[in-house]
Protein backbone atom coordinates (compact mmCIF):
# COMPACT_ATOMS: atom_id res chain seq x y z
CA UNK A 1 0.00 0.00 0.00
CA UNK A 2 1.19 3.49 -0.78
CA UNK A 3 2.79 5.39 2.06
CA UNK A 4 2.14 9.09 1.75
CA UNK A 5 5.71 10.33 1.97
CA UNK A 6 5.83 14.12 1.77
CA UNK A 7 8.34 15.89 -0.47
CA UNK A 8 9.18 18.62 2.02
CA UNK A 9 11.44 20.64 -0.23
CA UNK A 10 8.73 20.81 -2.84
CA UNK A 11 6.21 21.58 -0.14
CA UNK A 12 8.19 24.56 1.01
CA UNK A 13 8.41 25.92 -2.52
CA UNK A 14 4.77 25.28 -3.29
CA UNK A 15 3.67 26.67 0.04
CA UNK A 16 5.18 29.99 -0.83
CA UNK A 17 3.22 30.00 -4.07
CA UNK A 18 -0.12 28.93 -2.65
CA UNK A 19 0.07 30.91 0.55
CA UNK A 20 0.38 34.00 -1.62
CA UNK A 21 -2.57 32.90 -3.70
CA UNK A 22 -4.58 31.79 -0.68
CA UNK A 23 -4.08 35.08 1.12
CA UNK A 24 -5.28 36.90 -1.96
CA UNK A 25 -8.25 34.60 -2.22
CA UNK A 26 -9.30 35.11 1.37
CA UNK A 27 -8.99 38.85 1.07
CA UNK A 28 -10.92 39.02 -2.16
CA UNK A 29 -13.62 36.39 -1.76
CA UNK A 30 -14.35 35.75 1.89
CA UNK A 31 -15.91 32.29 2.24
CA UNK A 32 -15.91 31.41 -1.41
CA UNK A 33 -15.07 27.82 -0.46
CA UNK A 34 -12.41 27.88 -3.14
CA UNK A 35 -9.05 26.24 -2.93
CA UNK A 36 -8.28 28.87 -5.54
CA UNK A 37 -9.22 32.42 -6.39
CA UNK A 38 -11.51 33.31 -9.27
CA UNK A 39 -12.33 36.39 -11.27
CA UNK A 40 -16.04 35.70 -11.63
CA UNK A 41 -18.49 37.87 -9.69
CA UNK A 42 -19.89 36.32 -6.50
CA UNK A 43 -23.39 35.94 -5.12
CA UNK A 44 -24.48 37.91 -2.07
CA UNK A 45 -23.92 34.84 0.10
CA UNK A 46 -20.27 34.90 -0.89
CA UNK A 47 -20.37 31.76 -2.99
CA UNK A 48 -19.07 32.06 -6.52
CA UNK A 49 -21.59 32.82 -9.22
CA UNK A 50 -22.34 29.96 -11.60
CA UNK A 51 -24.90 28.90 -14.18
CA UNK A 52 -26.34 26.12 -11.99
CA UNK A 53 -26.75 23.42 -12.67
CA UNK A 54 -25.36 22.34 -15.94
CA UNK A 55 -26.33 18.89 -17.08
CA UNK A 56 -23.44 16.54 -17.78
CA UNK A 57 -22.40 16.95 -21.35
CA UNK A 58 -23.74 20.46 -21.79
CA UNK A 59 -21.40 22.73 -23.65
CA UNK A 60 -22.32 26.02 -22.14
CA UNK A 61 -20.27 29.15 -22.53
CA UNK A 62 -19.89 31.00 -19.25
CA UNK A 63 -20.97 34.65 -19.20
CA UNK A 64 -17.68 35.40 -17.50
CA UNK A 65 -14.63 33.11 -17.50
CA UNK A 66 -13.47 31.64 -14.20
CA UNK A 67 -9.78 32.03 -13.48
CA UNK A 68 -8.54 29.39 -11.05
CA UNK A 69 -5.26 29.98 -9.24
CA UNK A 70 -4.22 26.52 -8.12
CA UNK A 71 -1.23 24.86 -6.51
CA UNK A 72 0.89 24.77 -9.66
CA UNK A 73 -0.39 27.54 -11.86
CA UNK A 74 -3.46 29.28 -13.23
CA UNK A 75 -6.25 28.00 -15.46
CA UNK A 76 -9.07 29.97 -17.04
CA UNK A 77 -12.34 28.15 -17.59
CA UNK A 78 -14.71 29.68 -20.15
CA UNK A 79 -16.80 26.59 -20.91
CA UNK A 80 -17.99 23.97 -18.48
CA UNK A 81 -15.86 20.88 -19.13
CA UNK A 82 -17.55 17.82 -20.58
CA UNK A 83 -14.68 15.33 -20.40
CA UNK A 84 -12.80 15.32 -17.10
CA UNK A 85 -9.98 13.03 -15.98
CA UNK A 86 -9.39 12.63 -12.23
CA UNK A 87 -6.11 11.42 -10.78
CA UNK A 88 -6.94 11.17 -7.07
CA UNK A 89 -9.67 9.13 -5.36
CA UNK A 90 -10.99 11.97 -3.19
CA UNK A 91 -11.50 14.10 -6.31
CA UNK A 92 -13.16 11.24 -8.17
CA UNK A 93 -15.51 10.81 -5.22
CA UNK A 94 -16.32 14.52 -5.35
CA UNK A 95 -17.36 14.22 -8.98
CA UNK A 96 -19.68 11.32 -8.18
CA UNK A 97 -21.17 13.32 -5.31
CA UNK A 98 -21.85 16.14 -7.78
CA UNK A 99 -23.54 13.73 -10.17
CA UNK A 100 -20.86 13.96 -12.84
CA UNK A 101 -19.11 10.93 -14.31
CA UNK A 102 -15.46 11.50 -15.24
CA UNK A 103 -14.13 10.02 -18.47
CA UNK A 104 -11.01 8.70 -16.75
CA UNK A 105 -9.99 7.82 -13.19
CA UNK A 106 -6.67 6.63 -11.78
CA UNK A 107 -6.70 3.18 -10.15
CA UNK A 108 -10.38 2.38 -10.33
CA UNK A 109 -9.89 -1.06 -8.77
CA UNK A 110 -8.21 0.54 -5.76
CA UNK A 111 -11.07 3.02 -5.50
CA UNK A 112 -13.56 0.18 -5.37
CA UNK A 113 -11.58 -1.65 -2.67
CA UNK A 114 -10.63 1.28 -0.43
CA UNK A 115 -13.21 4.02 -1.07
CA UNK A 116 -16.44 2.35 -2.13
CA UNK A 117 -18.46 5.58 -2.25
CA UNK A 118 -20.56 5.87 -5.41
CA UNK A 119 -20.12 3.97 -8.66
CA UNK A 120 -18.53 4.79 -11.97
CA UNK A 121 -20.33 4.19 -15.24
CA UNK A 122 -19.05 1.35 -17.39
CA UNK A 123 -17.75 3.93 -19.85
CA UNK A 124 -15.21 5.35 -17.38
CA UNK A 125 -11.62 4.40 -18.26
CA UNK A 126 -8.85 3.50 -15.83
CA UNK A 127 -5.86 5.75 -16.55
CA UNK A 128 -3.12 4.03 -14.56
CA UNK A 129 -2.06 4.49 -10.99
CA UNK A 130 -2.37 7.60 -8.89
CA UNK A 131 1.39 7.61 -8.49
CA UNK A 132 2.16 7.13 -12.20
CA UNK A 133 -0.84 7.98 -14.37
CA UNK A 134 -0.80 6.65 -17.93
CA UNK A 135 -0.25 9.79 -19.99
CA UNK A 136 -1.00 8.06 -23.29
CA UNK A 137 -4.31 6.74 -21.96
CA UNK A 138 -5.22 10.18 -20.66
CA UNK A 139 -4.34 11.87 -23.96
CA UNK A 140 -6.41 9.30 -25.86
CA UNK A 141 -9.49 10.42 -23.95
CA UNK A 142 -9.01 14.00 -25.22
CA UNK A 143 -10.14 15.49 -21.88
CA UNK A 144 -11.26 19.08 -21.46
CA UNK A 145 -9.87 19.20 -17.93
CA UNK A 146 -7.76 17.22 -15.46
CA UNK A 147 -8.10 17.34 -11.66
CA UNK A 148 -5.12 16.29 -9.53
CA UNK A 149 -3.43 16.89 -6.16
CA UNK A 150 0.02 18.34 -5.68
CA UNK A 151 2.08 15.45 -4.32
CA UNK A 152 0.85 13.05 -7.01
CA UNK A 153 1.78 15.19 -10.00
CA UNK A 154 4.88 17.05 -8.82
CA UNK A 155 6.87 15.55 -11.70
CA UNK A 156 4.16 15.16 -14.32
CA UNK A 157 2.17 18.41 -14.09
CA UNK A 158 3.72 20.02 -17.18
CA UNK A 159 3.03 16.92 -19.29
CA UNK A 160 -0.53 16.74 -18.02
CA UNK A 161 -1.13 20.43 -18.64
CA UNK A 162 -0.02 19.99 -22.24
CA UNK A 163 -2.75 17.35 -22.65
CA UNK A 164 -5.51 19.44 -21.05
CA UNK A 165 -5.90 22.29 -18.56
CA UNK A 166 -4.93 20.79 -15.21
CA UNK A 167 -6.14 22.07 -11.85
CA UNK A 168 -3.98 20.92 -8.94
CA UNK A 169 -5.21 21.09 -5.35
CA UNK A 170 -2.75 21.88 -2.58
CA UNK A 171 -3.32 18.95 -0.26
CA UNK A 172 0.11 19.43 1.30
CA UNK A 173 -0.09 23.07 2.24
CA UNK A 174 0.24 23.52 5.94
CA UNK A 175 -3.25 24.87 6.53
CA UNK A 176 -4.69 21.85 4.73
CA UNK A 177 -2.54 19.37 6.67
CA UNK A 178 -3.76 20.92 9.91
CA UNK A 179 -7.44 21.06 8.89
CA UNK A 180 -8.20 18.40 6.26
CA UNK A 181 -11.97 18.74 6.69
CA UNK A 182 -11.84 22.40 5.68
CA UNK A 183 -9.59 21.44 2.77
CA UNK A 184 -12.17 18.86 1.70
CA UNK A 185 -14.91 21.50 1.75
CA UNK A 186 -12.85 23.99 -0.25
CA UNK A 187 -11.86 21.40 -2.82
CA UNK A 188 -15.42 20.16 -3.21
CA UNK A 189 -16.85 23.64 -3.74
CA UNK A 190 -14.09 24.60 -6.15
CA UNK A 191 -14.72 21.52 -8.28
CA UNK A 192 -18.45 22.27 -8.18
CA UNK A 193 -17.80 25.79 -9.39
CA UNK A 194 -15.67 24.60 -12.29
CA UNK A 195 -18.26 21.98 -13.24
CA UNK A 196 -21.24 24.32 -12.86
CA UNK A 197 -22.62 22.33 -9.92
CA UNK A 198 -22.59 24.71 -6.98
CA UNK A 199 -26.27 24.20 -6.14
CA UNK A 200 -25.70 20.45 -6.07
CA UNK A 201 -22.67 21.00 -3.84
CA UNK A 202 -24.75 22.97 -1.37
CA UNK A 203 -27.31 20.16 -1.35
CA UNK A 204 -24.66 17.51 -0.70
CA UNK A 205 -23.00 19.43 2.12
CA UNK A 206 -26.36 20.20 3.74
CA UNK A 207 -27.13 16.47 3.67
CA UNK A 208 -23.77 15.76 5.31
CA UNK A 209 -24.46 18.29 8.06
CA UNK A 210 -27.78 16.56 8.65
CA UNK A 211 -25.96 13.24 8.96
CA UNK A 212 -23.65 14.75 11.58
CA UNK A 213 -26.63 16.01 13.57
CA UNK A 214 -28.38 12.66 13.41
CA UNK A 215 -25.22 10.82 14.44
CA UNK A 216 -24.60 13.18 17.33
CA UNK A 217 -28.15 12.73 18.60
CA UNK A 218 -27.92 8.94 18.30
CA UNK A 219 -24.78 8.94 20.44
CA UNK A 220 -26.46 11.10 23.06
CA UNK A 221 -29.52 8.87 23.09
CA UNK A 222 -27.28 5.84 23.64
CA UNK A 223 -25.24 7.53 26.35
CA UNK A 224 -22.09 7.38 24.19
CA UNK A 225 -21.57 11.10 23.69
CA UNK A 226 -17.96 11.99 24.46
CA UNK A 227 -16.78 8.37 24.27
CA UNK A 228 -13.03 8.06 23.60
CA UNK A 229 -11.88 6.42 20.40
CA UNK A 230 -8.81 5.45 18.42
CA UNK A 231 -9.05 4.98 14.69
CA UNK A 232 -6.60 2.90 12.69
CA UNK A 233 -5.95 1.74 9.16
CA UNK A 234 -4.03 -1.52 9.02
CA UNK A 235 -2.51 -4.05 6.64
CA UNK A 236 0.45 -6.40 6.57
CA UNK A 237 3.98 -6.07 5.28
CA UNK A 238 6.15 -9.18 5.20
CA UNK A 239 3.55 -10.90 7.36
CA UNK A 240 3.81 -8.22 10.07
CA UNK A 241 1.00 -5.90 11.10
CA UNK A 242 1.33 -2.29 10.01
CA UNK A 243 -0.94 0.23 11.71
CA UNK A 244 -1.66 3.88 11.20
CA UNK A 245 -3.07 5.57 14.28
CA UNK A 246 -4.83 8.76 13.26
CA UNK A 247 -4.16 12.04 15.04
CA UNK A 248 -6.51 14.96 15.60
CA UNK A 249 -5.39 16.63 12.36
CA UNK A 250 -6.74 13.73 10.31
CA UNK A 251 -10.01 13.61 8.44
CA UNK A 252 -11.18 10.49 10.29
CA UNK A 253 -10.58 12.06 13.67
CA UNK A 254 -12.25 15.33 12.69
CA UNK A 255 -15.34 13.48 11.49
CA UNK A 256 -15.78 11.51 14.70
CA UNK A 257 -15.09 14.55 16.87
CA UNK A 258 -17.75 16.49 14.93
CA UNK A 259 -20.37 14.06 16.22
CA UNK A 260 -19.22 14.25 19.83
CA UNK A 261 -16.58 11.53 20.22
CA UNK A 262 -13.08 12.14 21.57
CA UNK A 263 -9.82 11.02 19.98
CA UNK A 264 -7.74 9.44 22.75
CA UNK A 265 -4.60 9.06 20.66
CA UNK A 266 -1.91 11.73 20.87
CA UNK A 267 1.33 11.62 18.98
CA UNK A 268 4.49 13.03 20.56
CA UNK A 269 5.06 15.27 17.54
CA UNK A 270 2.88 16.90 14.89
CA UNK A 271 2.11 14.36 12.18
CA UNK A 272 1.70 16.13 8.82
CA UNK A 273 0.09 13.03 7.32
CA UNK A 274 -2.49 12.93 10.11
CA UNK A 275 -1.31 9.58 11.43
CA UNK A 276 1.53 7.83 13.23
CA UNK A 277 2.72 4.46 12.00
CA UNK A 278 2.83 2.32 15.13
CA UNK A 279 3.27 -1.19 16.48
CA UNK A 280 0.77 -3.07 18.63
CA UNK A 281 2.70 -2.05 21.76
CA UNK A 282 1.70 1.59 21.12
CA UNK A 283 -1.93 0.65 21.73
CA UNK A 284 -1.31 0.10 25.43
CA UNK A 285 -1.56 3.86 25.96
CA UNK A 286 -5.09 3.97 24.53
CA UNK A 287 -6.48 0.59 25.57
CA UNK A 288 -9.39 2.15 27.46
CA UNK A 289 -10.70 3.81 24.29
CA UNK A 290 -12.95 2.26 21.65
CA UNK A 291 -10.83 0.95 18.79
CA UNK A 292 -12.07 1.46 15.22
CA UNK A 293 -10.09 -0.08 12.42
CA UNK A 294 -10.06 -0.31 8.65
CA UNK A 295 -8.56 -3.38 7.00
CA UNK A 296 -9.18 -5.35 3.85
CA UNK A 297 -10.93 -8.71 4.27
CA UNK A 298 -8.03 -10.54 2.63
CA UNK A 299 -5.36 -8.64 4.57
CA UNK A 300 -6.63 -8.22 8.11
CA UNK A 301 -3.80 -8.32 10.68
CA UNK A 302 -6.22 -8.21 13.63
CA UNK A 303 -7.87 -11.47 12.58
CA UNK A 304 -4.63 -13.13 11.51
CA UNK A 305 -1.16 -11.90 12.54
CA UNK A 306 -2.34 -10.48 15.90
CA UNK A 307 -4.91 -13.13 16.71
CA UNK A 308 -2.60 -14.97 19.11
CA UNK A 309 -0.46 -11.98 20.06
CA UNK A 310 -0.21 -11.62 23.85
CA UNK A 311 0.06 -7.82 23.74
CA UNK A 312 -2.99 -7.50 21.52
CA UNK A 313 -5.04 -9.96 23.56
CA UNK A 314 -4.07 -8.14 26.76
CA UNK A 315 -5.49 -4.79 25.67
CA UNK A 316 -8.61 -3.74 27.53
CA UNK A 317 -10.60 -2.95 24.38
CA UNK A 318 -9.86 -6.46 23.09
CA UNK A 319 -10.75 -8.18 26.36
CA UNK A 320 -13.94 -6.10 26.60
CA UNK A 321 -14.82 -6.56 22.93
CA UNK A 322 -14.68 -2.84 22.14
CA UNK A 323 -12.81 -3.07 18.86
CA UNK A 324 -14.82 -2.45 15.73
CA UNK A 325 -14.23 -3.16 12.05
CA UNK A 326 -15.42 -0.21 9.97
CA UNK A 327 -14.88 -2.17 6.75
CA UNK A 328 -12.12 -2.12 4.19
CA UNK A 329 -13.81 0.41 1.95
CA UNK A 330 -14.10 3.26 4.45
CA UNK A 331 -11.79 5.95 3.09
CA UNK A 332 -10.43 8.38 5.66
CA UNK A 333 -9.07 10.80 3.07
CA UNK A 334 -12.27 11.24 1.07
CA UNK A 335 -15.04 13.70 0.35
CA UNK A 336 -18.59 14.17 1.63
CA UNK A 337 -19.80 10.70 0.60
CA UNK A 338 -17.01 8.96 2.49
CA UNK A 339 -17.47 11.29 5.44
CA UNK A 340 -21.10 10.31 5.80
CA UNK A 341 -20.34 6.61 5.49
CA UNK A 342 -17.62 6.73 8.16
CA UNK A 343 -19.78 8.61 10.64
CA UNK A 344 -22.85 6.44 10.18
CA UNK A 345 -20.88 3.20 10.47
CA UNK A 346 -19.07 4.33 13.60
CA UNK A 347 -22.35 5.27 15.29
CA UNK A 348 -23.96 1.99 14.23
CA UNK A 349 -21.11 0.05 15.82
CA UNK A 350 -21.01 2.06 19.03
CA UNK A 351 -24.75 2.00 19.65
CA UNK A 352 -25.57 -1.60 18.73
Amino acid sequence: MKTFVKPYLLLMILSLVLVTAACGTAANNGDNHGAASNSQAGHEDGHPASQDDVSPGDEEQLDEPITIEHAMGTETIDTYPKKVVVLEWSLAENMLALGVQPVGVADMEGYKNWVGAGEFDASVIDVGTRQEPDLEAIAALEPDLIFAVDFRVAHSYEQLDRIAPTIVFGSEFEENLRDPYHYMEETFYTMAQVLGKTEKAEEVMAHLEGAFENASQALKDAGRDGAPFVISQAWTNQNAAVMRLFTTNSMGSQLLEKIGLHNAFESDVFQPNGFETASVERLADVQDANFFYIAQDDDNPFENQLKDNAVWNGLNFVKENRYYALGGDMWLFGGPLSSERVVEKAVELLTQ
